[in-house]
């Protein structure tokens, strides 16, 4: 079915066009659009590893969510801005520009569907600067919007107690903690037997970056021909599940304070930017602020 790892009560497709426009509270309701990839992840995990976390997170999530609070999840955005991944077979990305319209898109539909809060919950390391510039755009247009991007994995988790210092330091895609999480959402996806551990060298400026990781513009390629940077090797379902289920308690409470969250409206904006042209209308800018 469409919904996946959605509970189908939190799935916002399944409702009546009648039945969205009778919810109640539509202007606190929380509507939250995973936004992965499909691109690789090494020989031991499948192209799907982002959307399959993203979903998978928020999932369980809105499975523990109480009813009083008022969520519902979108389908997921499967594929993301991946290019740095694109010499490896099974990647397939979208331009910078691509996504952005997606999401910007996206956005519109959501707010002239009555809604004002948008979470952009994103499982793909590759395009949180996209997601931004979508929510940054949708601020300008809309005053009454609020849209959070947020890594899915960014929150409190058990996945802190589970790496090494090296994992915690450098490890960036198909590493422990995303092999865990998949071996709890997708076991049937994942071939341990083929795991193996790739680290990029250690950025030679402290100043630049402290912990190590490359300050520089880089490509999955450019640490090896697996396309793993970081130790999956230790991973087990049992780490996933704690993973799961410590990010998704997290995530909880992150819904039930967007949710509560009362942020300032604009009523009135100076200016605005033509949705389709990019012609800016400039207001009077001595005007007193709304």
């Amino acid at each position: 079915m469409l919904h996946g790892y959605i509970p189908p009560h939190r799935f916002l497709p399944y409702l009546s066009w009648t039945d969205i426009n009778a919810l109640p509270e539509r202007d606190n309701t929380v509507i939250v659009l995973p936004c992965g990839a499909i691109e690789q992840h090494g020989p031991h995990l499948p192209c799907s590893v982002d959307s399959v976390i993203a979903s998978g997170v928020i999932g369980k999530a809105l499975e523990r969510l109480p009813p009083q609070v008022h969520a519902f999840a979108m389908p997921p955005i499967t594929y993301g801005k991946s290019d740095e991944h694109l010499h490896f077979p099974g990647t397939m990305t979208l331009s910078g520009p691509t996504l952005l319209a997606t999401i910007t898109e996206i956005g519109e539909s959501v707010y002239r569907s009555g809604f004002r809060k948008l979470l952009l919950a994103n499982g793909h390391g590759g395009q949180p600067q996209v997601l931004e510039m979508a929510a940054r755009e949708l601020r300008l247009r809309h005053g009454d919007f609020l849209i959070v991007p947020f890594g899915v994995s960014r929150l409190p988790s058990a996945a802190s107690s589970q790496v090494s210092d090296p994992e915690r330091k450098q490890a960036m895609h198909a590493g422990h903690s995303e092999t865990a999480l998949m071996l709890a959402l997708a076991p049937e996806t994942v071939h341990m037997a083929r795991a193996a551990a790739s680290y990029p060298p250690v950025f030679p400026s402290k100043l630049l970056s402290p912990d190590g990781r490359p300050a520089c513009a880089w490509v999955a390629r450019d640490f090896g021909p697996s396309g793993v940077i970081g130790d999956p090797t230790t991973a087990t379902r049992e780490q996933g599940e704690q993973i799961l289920s410590t990010l998704a308690d997290s995530w909880v409470q992150a819904l039930t304070d967007l949710y509560r969250m009362d942020w300032p409206h604009r009523a009135e904006p100076t200016w605005s930017r033509g949705h389709h042209t990019g012609h800016v209308e400039v207001g009077n800018p001595l005007a007193p602020a709304a």
